[in-house]
């Protein structure tokens, strides 16, 4: 009876936000207290309840989200983004230029969530496309494949860190191996697979048509290529900096890995990178810290839902949790004979069809599989990476990034479903072998 509650209130959350769409932070919330009640929680606990989950959730990662928000956003507004996406494109030239526009979407990605990469990105694909003469979706989907890929597998992007948090992960590891993840799949997802898309065209014929401004015809200066590159990844190279710098410092010296633990914390790494952008991106581009600020609250109200619905998870979790139902689970997902990342990404993957949501889809997963992954022994940030690549899969008609893609670029929902759903697909296939192999290498 247990089980079948736990799936009647998967299949009501999934409904509620795909079928009634009911917003996902208020069928999270209305669900978990639905199941509360049915698994036998006390009502004067369940209140309780809801605020500890929250509070679990949110403590550990809030001030990660928002200040990657925050860098995010300054990188888009500065100028710096489209400035890094035109280096990499002259660097790679024309005959390489789909890996050129897949290493700038992985670069670019890293620090943007994904809705604002997509948007800043496809007038540079467009302008690209107008230079060169080259097919739209053979050109743009690279870019946006390492965008996609960026978004499930890496941190600080939000599902990553939630999961990171959830399974008790760590932060620097996730992130190196998501990157080692990350490039087979982008390279078969895109690049490889874009060139099969060559006869599918693009009906927007004038779409973002490149306009040259000169530099005295914009309020603010672009930055430079080295405050570009440097202030988007400082992020990336300081959590692998402190990840790997304890393995060469003595364990008799306290005090040097007290320092790294401290420096090393993903908050304190993201303070850093705001800091550092403030001043590189912000007040040497002749922004005042008044002007600044305000692109940092923009920042903060984009996110606003994405925490709401990261909030909600962690409702549910707890509920799995303080009814029991979490062990129980555990102990049944053991028996069956499928490893626990294939089981992970498999489950991950079914929710993403059904809700359209790969943040959605990573959090609902994760509440039932954390006692799993507590219980297997797998490892914690392979399992972030299995279930961030479930979360990839099966886009189509009820994911908002398919009618992005459907809409930018002028396709049929064939031809969208021919290229986007099938890249997708790819690079969630890709990204969960590539986990496998590194789960027998470590």
């Amino acid at each position: 009876m247990v089980f079948i509650i736990v799936l009647l209130s998967l299949l009501l959350l999934i409904i509620s936000i795909s079928y009634l769409k009911v917003d996902a932070f208020l069928s999270f919330l209305i669900v978990s207290i639905l199941a509360a009640v049915a698994l036998g929680i006390p009502l004067d606990m369940i209140p309780s309840t809801v605020e500890k989950g929250i509070g679990n959730i949110m403590g550990g990662l809030t001030l990660i989200i928002v200040l990657g928000a925050m860098l995010g956003k300054i990188i888009a507004e500065s100028g710096a983004a489209e400035n890094i996406a035109t280096v990499m494109v002259k660097l790679f030239g024309v005959k390489y230029l789909q890996w050129g526009m897949a290493f700038t979407g992985f670069v670019v990605g890293i620090p943007l969530f994904y809705g604002v990469g997509f948007v800043l990105l496809v007038p540079l694909i467009f302008s690209i496309v107008y230079k060169y003469k080259l097919p739209a979706v053979y050109i743009g989907l690279p870019m946006l494949a390492a965008l996609s890929v960026t978004h499930g597998f890496i941190p600080p992007h939000p599902s990553p860190v939630a999961l990171v948090v959830l399974f008790d992960a760590n932060m620097g590891l996730t992130l190196i191996y998501g990157i080692l993840v990350a490039i087979p799949a982008i390279v078969v997802g895109g690049p490889l697979f874009g060139r099969t898309l060559r006869k599918i065209k693009s009906v927007n014929e004038g779409f973002f048509q490149p306009v040259q401004l000169d530099q005295e015809e914009s309020k603010y200066g672009v930055p430079n290529t080295w405050k570009s590159f440097v202030t988007a990844l400082l992020p990336v190279f300081l959590l692998i900096l402190f990840t790997v710098l304890p393995y060469f410092i003595p364990k008799s010296n306290n005090f040097a890995h007290e320092i790294i633990l401290f420096l090393g914390s993903p908050t304190i790494v993201m303070l850093i990178a705001i800091v550092f952008a403030t001043v590189t991106l912000g007040v040497k581009q002749g922004r005042s810290i008044a002007k600044v600020m305000n692109i940092y609250t923009e920042a903060v109200k984009d996110i606003a839902m994405i925490l709401l619905i990261i909030a909600g998870s962690g409702v549910f979790k707890e509920v799995m949790e303080t009814s029991g139902v979490s062990v129980l689970l555990a102990e049944n997902l053991q028996s069956l004979a499928i490893h626990p990342l294939i089981l992970a990404w498999l489950i991950t993957a079914i929710i993403r069809g059904c809700v359209g949501s790969a943040t959605v889809a990573a959090l609902t997963a994760a509440t039932v599989l954390l006692p799993l992954s507590k219980t297997s022994g797998v490892d914690p940030n392979l399992m972030v990476l299995s279930i961030g690549a479930g979360s990839l899969m099966f886009s189509h008609v009820n994911d908002a990034g398919f009618w992005m893609f459907k809409e930018y670029f002028g396709l049929t929902v064939k031809d969208t479903l021919r290229s986007w759903s099938v890249m997708e697909a790819i690079v969630a296939i890709v990204g969960l072998l590539a986990v496998l192999f590194l789960s027998i290498l470590i």
